[in-house]
Formats: structure tokens, C-alpha cells, sequence
């Protein structure tokens, strides 16, 4: 069973780009999308279903064209669930779940701390109350995996220049603690389990063709608790598909996980 965790920066803008024949192409059996910028509305739900995606969970943004996720599954879903219950998250579209069989998916979208000290505050906000509401779903759901778009490089490794970059939202010390913090609770950084190896990255600026020179950051995971690691087969990067700044990460997991 391939789950793939992608952000798309604007749905509408990656189609043009070639989207939908990517995914008709690759067939994930699950799919998270991060900063989708639509309404569910404005999404081509029609020819997803007749891909096989009979199962789509949208979770928009009350500002328009920002922010928002959405999964879409060829597998049903015992259950479902939007947000984390704090309002001024959940206005800004930013975490879906659902249940399986064997193991509960979330998807989430973290904020950016990049414009500014008030959203970095917001970031450290967010990332404190995730870490708690987290908490309560490993009692909840011992089998967990947690993807998305992160916004943080946990180590050197993940981020093309660490000496220049020290001081910038995404690679803080205290962001970067949270991770270390986060993992602790029980979790493996999915991709780092299979691949130690440098020069791996997952988004890239649009500016000085840092992506032809791969000059990137990784920041969006797969996160899993660790009673799922015997059932895990492989994680990959997938840098070739490029329908937006960020790559897709697709993570491949044994069949047992979900009731077929």
C-alpha cells in the first residue's frame, strides 16, 4: 500500500502543471495534499473518482486561496475527523484524520514562520498545542502515522546550507528541539529509517534555481509511531515530480494495515 504526502502549493496551479496525470500515473492508495488554496468546490473530484478515489476529505481554509488539506483514498475509512478542536487552527484548514482498520493517518500542515515574528509566536503556539493533542491520540490509537508539510529541518543533514541558514524560521534551535521532543513521544522519522543519506530534500526556493542546484530544505515527513515499523517496506523522496516548490514523499507500507 503506497500513502504519498505532497504539498501542492495551490491545487489548481499544480494540475496545470501536470498534476492529475502524475497521480493517474503513480496511483498512490492514499494521497495527503497540503496547502491546496481551494475550495473543495473548485477541486476535480470527478476525475479522482473515476481513478479509483472514492474517498475525499477536504478541510479548506476560511481565507481564501491559503492554506487547507485534503486526503484522498482509494480505501475506506472506519472514521474520519477535522481539526484538532482549537478554532484558530482550524480556520486556517490545517489537520485531517482518519481511521483504518490497523492505524489512524493525520495529515497536517504546519504553519510558516517565515513572515514575520508574529507567525513564528503563532508557529510555536501551534507546535506546543499539536504536541498535546498528539499526545492524546497515541492513548487514543496506538498505531499512528503523522505526514505533511512540516516547515522545520530537523538536522544539518536536511538542509543545504545549516551555517548560513541558523537564524531562519524552519531550522531554529527551538524548532528543531520540538522534533527531537516530538520523535521522543514514540514516532520514527520514516525517511531517515531507510535513507541516511545527505543531500535530500524536499523543497526548494523558487529563486536562484536553487532546484536545479538542488539547494533545498526537507520539511515534509512521515512520522510514525513505532509499533508500525515492522510493517514498513520503504520511504522515498520523489523530486522528479515537480508540480510545485515541494516534492511528494511516499511512504510504503504492508498490506495488513488496512481491511482490504
Amino acid at each position: 500500500m503506497k500513502i504519498v504526502t505532497y504539498n501542492v502549493n495551490g491545487i489548481r496551479a499544480a494540475i496545470k502543471k501536470g498534476w492529475l496525470e502524475w497521480v493517474k500515473e503513480s496511483q498512490p492508495d492514499i494521497l495527503c495534499l497540503q496547502e491546496v488554496k481551494a475550495l473543495e468546490k473548485d477541486f476535480p473530484s470527478e476525475l479522482l473518482i473515476q481513478m479509483g478515489y472514492k474517498y475525499i476529505l477536504w478541510h479548506s481554509a476560511e481565507k481564501k486561496g491559503y492554506s487547507g488539506v485534503a486526503i484522498l483514498s482509494k480505501i475506506e475509512p472506519e472514521s474520519s475527523n477535522i481539526g484538532i478542536g482549537i478554532e484558530e487552527y482550524d480556520k486556517e484548514g490545517r489537520v485531517l484524520e482518519v481511521t483504518f482498520k490497523n492505524f489512524k493517518l493525520i495529515n497536517t500542515y504546519f504553519p510558516s514562520g517565515t513572515s514575520g515574528d508574529e507567525r513564528q509566536n503563532f508557529k510555536y503556539k501551534f507546535l506546543d498545542n499539536y504536541y498535546r493533542w498528539v499526545e492524546d491520540k497515541i492513548r487514543e490509537h496506538p498505531n499512528l502515522i503523522i505526514c505533511g508539510d512540516v516547515n522545520i529541518c530537523h538536522k544539518e543533514i536536511d538542509i543545504h546550507n545549516p551555517v548560513s541558514n541558523k537564524k531562519s524560521s524552519g531550522f531554529l534551535p527551538e524548532e528543531r528541539q520540538w522534533v527531537t521532543e516530538f520523535l521522543e513521544l514514540g514516532f520514527t522519522d520514516t525517511f531517515r529509517y531507510f535513507d541516511s543519506s545527505p543531500h535530500k530534500y524536499t523543497w526548494w526556493s523558487y529563486r536562484a534555481a536553487a532546484r536545479e542546484k538542488n539547494k533545498g530544505w526537507r520539511i515534509d515527513y512521515f512520522f510514525n509511531n513505532n509499533v508500525i515499523n515492522g510493517k514498513m517496506i520503504e520511504c522515498t523522496i520523489l523530486p522528479e515530480a515537480k508540480h510545485s516548490d515541494h516534492c511528494p514523499v511516499e511512504l510504503v507500507v504492508d498490506d495488513s494495515l488496512v481491511n482490504r
